[in-house]
């Protein structure tokens, strides 16, 4: 099998994409609660969201300048196929509009759970993208948005525990 190669470019557009789909999930998921609560907690979690992509457009702009360069030591090519799994939608589409899944009828039982799996999916995808940042170039920007990805796994979990 050959080489599979990511540019910056397309990796940081796709960690961008993420962020654009998780905004409008929970913006659209806010409005299916009267919780007032809940809607705000899916409402500061699309804020979040949008500071994440600016992190990942900030970082991408970096990248293109050429300043900066992508780890390419892959010997087994195991983080590239990864990323490429990802990419090709085997783990998650990353071109399908959650927010149409949303009829505004589901439980927010189900809401809550959507949401959570979501974050898992970016996760996922974010410890492999991490893998090709260097650390001068902003590995740790990455890890902390993992970090608060899983605080946003706890913080819907938290929600769907006080809906039961």
């Amino acid at each position: 099998m050959g080489a599979i190669t990511f540019n910056a470019d397309e990796i940081f557009e796709m960690a961008e994409q993420i962020e654009r789909n998780g905004i409008k999930f929970y913006r659209k998921a806010a409005e299916s609660f009267s919780d007032q609560a809940v809607r705000k907690t899916l409402l500061d979690l699309a804020d979040m969201e949008a500071e994440h992509e600016k992190v990942f457009a900030g970082m991408r702009k970096e990248f293109a300048s050429g300043n900066q360069q992508l780890m390419t030591f892959d010997p087994d090519n195991q983080a590239a196929l990864y990323l490429q799994a990802m990419a090709d939608g085997h783990v998650f589409d990353l071109k399908k509009d959650v927010t149409g899944q949303l009829t505004g009828q589901e439980p927010p039982e189900d809401i809550l759970k959507t949401a959570i799996q979501a974050e898992k999916d970016s996760i996922a995808f974010y410890l492999g993208l991490k893998d090709y940042v260097p650390p001068r170039a902003g590995r740790d920007k990455v890890e902390a948005i993992i970090d608060e990805e899983k605080g946003h796994i706890v913080v819907l979990s938290q929600r769907l525990k006080d809906l039961k």
